[in-house]
């Protein structure tokens, strides 16, 4: 007996909620809204666009109400949903398993005011969702006041090979005309279509995902914006995505809601469906409540710039100290975005801005997880704590320590293997080094035979780079603090290597170093001569090719003078000490 209450309390609750009424219902007589109510009780045949009688009563009631009406007709001629208010307005119910090679399985009719064709928003409602079709009914009063239906609007999605429009829209057409389209016989032709075109796709189609990347430029010039968008493209094929397409959106400002604004969000679920793409990368970061909405609005995937570094770190973490500080940023980068994002988790897989944590970890509680940073944070201090035992042990040891710093990829892990014949992985990808690595190397002008030095290969740099990431590399970043000379290592074959050495700057400058600096320009044997001229005499820097070894002499020696002008002169018995010491990886 209690299964068979809790039976008909369920059908109850399904029954109310199949016949609510959506949308603007303020000013409505409760007659009216019974009378809308009452739509749901009416039926299409199957193979009909919409039946007169069904037209008939949306159009009396829209001119009483002077509303649109909108309803929503499933393949079986029944309508699910009535609305008042346009087509953009109209509530749909969830998906489950939508394929791309199927329509929705819905068509939208609703109800125009005056003469007039399908709007901008009724083609893209169509579009976004995979409609089977969406119709408008054009109706007015006559003198009279007697119902007058004009022309019918029909439109259906095109079929994959037609480029140039996403939609195909028939001539307007009577009542009675329309009443003779079979639109079943269309639904299926258009769906055999779509399954040909997925089943291509899906052959041609590299497991690599294909991207769509949005810049946003609102006044900080053209030149930097277009500067941010080539490096997320970068940033994209780093972590293994293809870039299917790039687009920058100037405004004014930010649109609070969607960034970008809704007309270009649609423009770009366009985009997408030509390109093959499943992926919208934002050169900003979004917070939670604008993923949400992007999200909702194209039914594709989204990340930002923050959280596609935060991937690539994931990918390129390959040590336990590296993994731990990049899942602790990872996850004080999730925890807020968590609340409201019980749909999205759930259809999170393999992927760009899903590695690192993984999916089983972002679905535990809020609590859960900030246990599991609190536990990150002592694995963090506790590297902190072992790395500053090995700075003491260096520092006893007299041996000056140079550090590498610089913009990711400047090819500081090059430049590294050279000086110190070491064998450090080195790669033309971002991020390629996340765990500092120190070897010895030897600088024939330092002091009166020549002196040791400890060099220190670090985690490149990059404009805005997350909170998240400084914050969990502390440990690695005090390495740069007991440092006796910064060697900053620019990419002199970039067209934006000022921009970079500010970045890098910014970066070093919030970290309240304390250690003299020096430029070099790395890349030579690739750079303009009249660039490279122009770099060095702005950053008073020295010029080399780690590959070729151009200049590398007299690196050695700006950098003994360097540290000779640091006041660090090694003495006979701190040269002998270094010989007996041991240097620390």
């Amino acid at each position: 007996m209690l299964r068979q209450a809790y039976s008909y309390l369920a059908l109850a609750e399904r029954m109310t909620t199949i016949e609510k009424v959506h949308g603007k219902l303020s000013g409505l007589k409760p007659s009216q809204v019974k009378r809308l109510s009452n739509l749901y009780r009416r039926k299409v045949p199957t193979e009909q666009t919409i039946s007169s009688e069904l037209a008939r009563a949306m159009g009396e009631l829209s001119l009483e109400i002077h509303k649109p009406i909108s309803i929503l007709l499933d393949r079986r001629g029944r309508v699910i949903t009535v609305s008042v208010g346009d087509a953009q307005e109209t509530p749909l119910p969830p998906l489950y398993g939508e394929a791309q090679s199927r329509l929705r399985g819905l068509r939208l009719v609703h109800t125009h005011l005056k003469p007039s064709g399908l709007s901008q928003g009724d083609l893209s409602k169509l579009f976004l969702n995979r409609l089977d079709a969406v119709l408008a009914i054009e109706v007015y009063d006559h003198a009279q006041g007697a119902l007058i239906i004009g022309n019918t609007h029909l439109a259906q999605l095109a079929p994959p090979t037609a480029q140039e429009e996403d939609w195909i829209i028939d001539p307007p057409r009577t009542l009675q005309q329309l009443e003779q389209v079979d639109i079943t016989t269309r639904i299926e032709a258009l769906e055999q279509e779509l399954a040909r075109s997925a089943t291509v796709r899906e052959v041609k189609r590299s497991s690599a995902e294909r991207a769509v990347l949005i810049g946003l430029e609102t006044g900080e010039g053209l030149l930097e914006a277009e500067s941010r968008l080539a490096e997320l493209a970068e940033l994209t094929t780093s972590a293994g995505a293809v870039v299917a397409y790039k687009t920058m959106q100037q405004r004014r400002e930010v649109d609070p809601r969607t960034l970008i604004g809704r007309g270009k969000l649609q423009e770009l679920v366009s985009v997408a469906y030509h390109e093959d793409a499943d992926l919208l990368i934002f050169d900003r970061e979004l917070n939670p409540a604008q993923a949400r909405e992007i999200e909702e609005e194209t039914k594709l995937k989204i990340i930002d710039r923050t959280q596609l570094i935060l991937d690539i770190f994931a990918q390129n973490a390959k040590g336990r100290e590296a993994q731990v500080q990049v899942e602790l940023a990872q996850l004080q980068y999730q925890l807020p975005r968590l609340a409201g994002r019980g749909e999205a988790m759930s259809r999170l897989g393999a992927g760009i801005g899903t590695r690192g944590p993984g999916e089983s970890k972002l679905e535990l509680d809020r609590r859960r997880i900030r246990d599991r940073i609190v536990m990150l944070e002592k694995a963090v201090d506790e590297i902190s704590q072992r790395r500053s035992q090995t700075r003491k042990s260096r520092g006893r040891n007299h041996v000056p320590v140079i550090a590498l710093v610089g913009y990711t990829n400047a090819g500081k892990s090059t430049l590294f293997n050279t000086l110190t014949k070491a064998d450090v992985l080195s790669q033309n990808k971002l991020f390629a080094t996340l765990r500092p690595t120190t070897r010895e190397g030897w600088l024939p002008e330092l002091g009166e035979w020549g002196g040791k030095v400890l060099f220190t290969d670090t985690v490149g740099f990059i404009r805005d780079l997350p909170d998240e990431l400084v914050n969990a590399f502390r440990a690695t970043l005090e390495e740069l603090h007991d440092a006796d000379l910064l060697l900053h290592v620019v990419d002199g074959a970039t067209p934006n290597a000022s921009d970079r050495v500010l970045a890098v700057d910014r970066i070093l400058d919030s970290l309240k170093l304390e250690v003299p600096r020096q430029v070099v320009i790395n890349k030579a044997d690739l750079a303009f001569p009249d660039v490279l001229a122009q770099l060095q005499e702005r950053y008073d820097a020295k010029s080399v090719s780690a590959v070729t070894k151009q200049g590398l002499s007299e690196l050695k020696a700006a950098l003994a003078s360097l540290l000779e002008r640091s006041q660090f002169i090694p003495t006979t018995q701190d040269v002998t000490a270094s010989y007996l010491g041991t240097s620390h990886d």
